[in-house]
């Protein structure tokens, strides 16, 4: 897989999609064409490219198809190459960098794509059954998960307490979930999560857009906790035991 990311980043035009997607995520084939001077046949061979690198990925929202960059490759370079030489001053900059760019953009939203050894039809349970989600993500997921139907992310402790709550939007299975995701009693305007389960071969795709996100920070706690969560669902289908620690307690 590094082999096709440098490939992909070598050519200057698809280094300026990925560009064009960082300072604003979740557009479309015409929006990327915008002013490039570059015809959409030339676009779509070279988000083609940026796709099977995973550095982007496409969700569909009814008849668009929206581009998303995925950093999860690039963060797997800066750690194998770059963290473990000066981490803290990176960091510090990088954090920086993105908050000023941030600043500029609308309503952020997060992407996160992973390919698990499993099937649709398990990934679906993994992210719907109460007793699994318990398992790998130290809540429960309650509903009927049906559309329209009321969702909770309840705490294990038989409190019974939702952390997080919200309403099935679409709900599909196996192959998409979408739900409002908000805190109980904040008296903020709900986020949207999507959940899109694509069979390739012999494993899934997993693709989750959070959407709707009220500022950086938020962003920045989504991207947290999805990488944690996400992590610890993978190891449990491919190895039928979670983490030896929770990912987010460390």
């Amino acid at each position: 897989m590094l082999n096709e990311v440098f490939k992909a980043l070598a050519d200057e035009t698809r280094r300026y999609l990925l560009d064009r997607l960082r300072e604003r995520n979740g557009q479309t084939l015409g929006e990327l064409c915008e002013g490039v001077g570059m015809t959409r046949q030339s676009a779509t061979q070279h988000l083609q490219v940026l796709e099977a690198a995973n550095l982007i990925s496409a969700v569909r929202r009814g008849r668009e198809k929206l581009h998303y960059l995925n950093p999860v490759p690039l963060h797997e370079i800066q750690e194998r190459w770059i963290d473990k030489y000066e981490r803290p001053r990176l960091r510090a900059l990088s954090t920086l960098k993105n908050r000023a760019e941030d600043l500029m953009a609308d309503r952020p939203s997060f992407v996160y794509v992973t390919y698990i050894e499993s099937t649709p039809e398990k990934v679906w349970q993994a992210l719907t059954d109460a007793d699994l989600t318990a398992e790998y993500w130290g809540h429960r997921n309650v509903s009927a998960w049906q559309p329209g139907a009321a969702w909770e992310h309840q705490r294990t402790d038989g409190s019974g307490i939702a952390d997080v709550a919200g309403t099935v939007v679409e709900s599909a299975a196996p192959a998409k979930l979408v739900i409002t995701w908000s805190v109980p009693g904040a008296g903020e305007e709900p986020s949207q999560v999507t959940f899109d389960i694509e069979p390739h071969g012999e494993i899934v795709r997993l693709t989750v857009t959070h959407e709707n996100l009220a500022d950086e920070a938020e962003r920045e706690g989504a991207a947290k906790g999805w990488s944690a969560v996400l992590s610890n669902l993978k190891s449990l289908l491919e190895t039928g035991h979670v983490l030896p620690r929770a990912p987010w307690e460390m």
